[in-house]
């Protein structure tokens, strides 16, 4: 593991012990929407990633959900989510986690998801495969879509706008075996990975909801386009993930809802 690695994950297992430390407390909810929330956690958990990380790589930018982070065009990036599901932790619903990756020249080279609450250490490296705990991951080989596990969610603005992907989940929802919609985009991602979700798809996600596990699902032998097949790019607004077997199946079934075909 090089020191890089070693510096994400290490950051992230910080950050997640301390939200789990925090998890039973009550907690201070802001809102940033009618639906989109922030916690006193949030910010405590994003204030001890930015603060180790300006304390070992002092001149690396940093990309953050919650604060205005550092842009001075440096080789190096941290793009982090001090805690992806933050709703279910607001309401003590224990499915969170702390999202870290490190981008070089544009690149994701590097990128951990943890869930503390299950001690949970996804890891990646480019070019050197995903790990869960020490041990290689790889995405499942479901061969067929009505026999697929998959994984959604909902923009925060689903009660005004179209785009809300109520007519992606109903559509595919009557083609797959099951959807699950835990609420936290980066672990159903990384479970895309592990194998436990054959595919994942979600409308309006940030860079830091996909920076870390985009990398875990390539590294782990998956696929991770736009909706619509295309390359998947960090600012892209929409991700569709899966072991690649079914890929095309969830193309279609997208492009079809979307068309209202």
């Amino acid at each position: 593991m090089t020191h890089y690695l070693e510096s994400v994950v290490d950051i992230a297992r910080q950050a997640g012990d301390l939200l789990k430390e925090k998890f039973n407390e009550p907690h201070t909810i802001e809102y940033k929407g009618l639906i989109n929330l922030v916690t006193e956690a949030d910010h405590a958990s994003e204030e001890r990633i930015i603060s180790k990380i300006r304390e070992t790589y002092p001149d690396h930018d940093i990309l953050t959900e919650e604060s205005k982070g550092i842009a001075t065009g440096a080789v190096f990036r941290w793009i982090i989510d001090p805690l992806d599901g933050t709703t279910n932790y607001a309401h003590g619903y224990p499915v969170f986690c702390v999202s870290v990756a490190l981008e070089r020249k544009g690149e994701i080279c590097f990128g951990a998801v943890y869930n503390p609450m299950l001690n949970e250490m996804f890891f990646a490296e480019k070019g050197a495969g995903a790990f869960l705990n020490g041990k290689r991951i790889r995405v499942s080989d479901t061969e067929d879509l009505t026999k697929s596990l998959l994984a959604t969610g909902f923009p925060y603005d689903v009660r005004d706008s179209r785009e809300n992907n109520l007519d992606h989940f109903n559509r595919m929802a009557v083609n797959a075996q099951a959807i699950r919609r835990a609420g936290a985009a980066a672990l159903d991602m990384a479970y895309v990975a592990a194998g436990r979700f054959d595919g994942f798809w979600e409308l309006k996600l940030m860079p830091w909801d996909t920076a870390a596990a985009w990398l875990l699902v390539e590294e782990a032998g998956g696929c991770v386009t736009d909706l619509s097949g295309s390359p998947f790019f960090l600012d892209a607004p929409h991700v569709l993930a899966s072991n690649g077997i079914i890929h095309r199946d969830m193309v279609d079934i997208l492009m079809k809802s979307r068309d209202g075909a």
